[in-house]
């Protein structure tokens, strides 16, 4: 018998063309400002170095009631968590990105270890495997997610999850690991397909829809927005990537985690203040977020 998420998955599949597919986005402009959390973001990188504070204030402005900024080496973990310290609002994860793997040593590890005490730091990330640039050899990207995985179960933490034509690999080692102290995270920026949603949910993991869900020909992502369940969605943006329409081809930033909602409430067909809802609950629930 075939599975009922399967199926479901399909159904959305088919229709989403002809309903959403080629839809613009709407305008984030409005008069009551639902709260959001961008679960995702990279304001350490240097591409906002000219006007950092501007683009916080506009997250603010948006209505943004919380940012993941996501380390992805020892470097830019400690600015992530520089920065969780000096704004309210923002919040740290610290690790090193699987294109970095080739740096993870025992006294990196200590490092990120160290990090973990500020009280603002509230997940191991981004870790994972890139099997699609290869900047780290893949032997060397598996020690080191393992090393970080160990790290987050030792220290009780939730992970933030990095899967790059990487997929069967991720979810082997994950399997593995749950059950652990950490036991949970979200695979960010979604791009298993649908015919792994099931194999993720049933691990307990978030999924993390980002900007290419409101690109017109990436039906099967909004085929997963809409067909995972709602309590277990998140919004982010990548930032300074991955940015939606209709501002593709620009610098990505935390104001703009509001396209991603609405994309998703559209694949739903529901409100948009309900999926801001949802996902900032969400965010608060996986991370701890107060």
């Amino acid at each position: 018998m075939k599975s009922t998420w399967l199926c479901s998955i399909k159904s959305v599949v088919k229709g989403t063309r002809s309903r959403i597919g080629l839809r613009r986005s709407q305008s984030i402009v409005k008069t009551t400002v639902t709260p959001l959390i961008d679960s995702h973001a990279h304001l350490d990188f240097q591409q906002f170095d000219a006007d950092r504070e501007a683009v916080i204030e506009r997250a603010r402005e948006a209505g943004l009631v919380a940012i993941v900024n996501i380390g992805t080496d020892l470097a830019s973990s400690r600015a992530a968590v520089a920065l969780a310290e000096k704004y309210d609002f923002i919040y740290a994860a610290v690790g090193v990105h699987p294109h970095d793997a080739k740096t993870v040593t025992p006294v990196v590890l200590e490092e990120l270890r160290a990090l973990v005490r500020h009280p603002k730091v509230l997940a191991i990330g981004e870790i994972g495997l890139d099997y699609y640039r290869d900047l780290s050899p893949r032997p060397v990207q598996r020690r080191a997610f393992a090393d970080q995985l160990a790290l987050a179960a030792e220290l009780a933490l939730p992970v933030v999850i990095h899967s790059r034509e990487a997929h069967d690999d991720v979810l082997a080692a994950l399997r593995e690991w749950v059950g652990t102290e950490g036991d949970t995270g979200v695979l960010h920026s979604y791009s298993a397909g649908p015919e792994r949603l099931e194999e993720v949910l049933a691990l307990g993991f978030f999924i993390g829809i980002s900007g290419p869900v409101t690109f017109p020909k990436a039906n099967r992502l909004r085929a997963v927005a809409a067909a995972a369940p709602l309590d277990r969605l998140l919004v982010e943006t990548d930032c300074p990537y991955l940015t939606p329409n209709p501002h593709r081809g620009r610098r990505n930033e935390p104001a703009y985690v509001r396209y991603v909602a609405q994309a998703v409430a559209r694949a739903r067909e529901m409100p948009e203040e309900a999926v801001a809802q949802a996902t900032a609950d969400n965010a608060r629930r996986l991370f701890g977020i107060p």
